[in-house]
């Protein structure tokens, strides 16, 4: 009996453990159900994929009504989430251009810019071997009132990013940070309650700043 006991612990614990190493498995599964009857394969696809600040980003097709859109951002994300779910989130969908936006959630859980970038690199040569003409755009961190006092280090690693997608073709970088600030202060009603996320005005200064890249 106190075998069984123990053995029927050790189940259980490792597979919860299982679980908890992918903790956007429901996430990114509910994504592909949603875009399995919403996604016309014959069409070019634009795809928009990273953290919550894309996830809550519900107006994309609206803003773009001449293109195609997929929106699988999933809240909470890291370079190194979208890295792991790169097929169901991007690659399925054989995108003529990719928005991403990570590493919001990496600076704030302490992971170094220089790591970072390298994991977003990752997931550009990924994209390039899946098809060498598709068309990245790397969307800078943003400024937020909750991490603010991160500024520092989110503009050590948009420095990073343009100075990357500098040096590649067919990679670009879209500046969001600046339009975000009126000179060197935050524009602080351009967020929800929560100081991290945006309202309708944040995401119109995202849009102003993206349109030049979709066109």
């Amino acid at each position: 009996m106190k075998y069984l006991l123990s053995l029927f612990f050790l189940i259980f614990f490792f597979g919860a453990k299982a679980q908890d190493s992918d903790p956007f498995k429901n996430e990114v599964a509910l994504l592909e159900k949603k875009y399995d009857s919403l996604w016309d394969s014959t069409k070019e696809t634009i795809v928009f994929t990273g953290s919550s600040s894309v996830r809550m980003w519900h107006s994309l097709q609206n803003m773009f009504p001449g293109h195609q859109i997929v929106n699988t951002g999933f809240g909470g994300s890291q370079a190194s989430d979208l890295l792991v779910h790169l097929n169901s989130l991007v690659l399925k969908f054989n995108p003529k251009k990719v928005f991403i936006y990570e590493g919001d959630n990496d600076i704030s859980a302490k992971k170094k810019p220089k790591k970072i970038l390298g994991t977003i690199q990752e997931i550009v040569d990924k994209i390039k071997q899946h098809n060498p003409e598709t068309q990245v755009v790397l969307i800078s961190a943003k400024p937020s009132i909750a991490r603010w006092n991160l500024r520092k280090k989110y503009k050590n690693l948009n420095r990073k990013m343009s100075r990357y997608s500098e040096e590649h073709p067919q990679l670009a970088f879209s500046d969001v940070w600046k339009p975000m600030l009126n000179k060197r202060k935050l524009k602080k009603d351009i967020f929800i309650q929560d100081g991290l996320h945006m309202n309708s005005k944040g995401y119109a200064i995202w849009y102003a700043v993206i349109q030049n890249f979709i066109n």
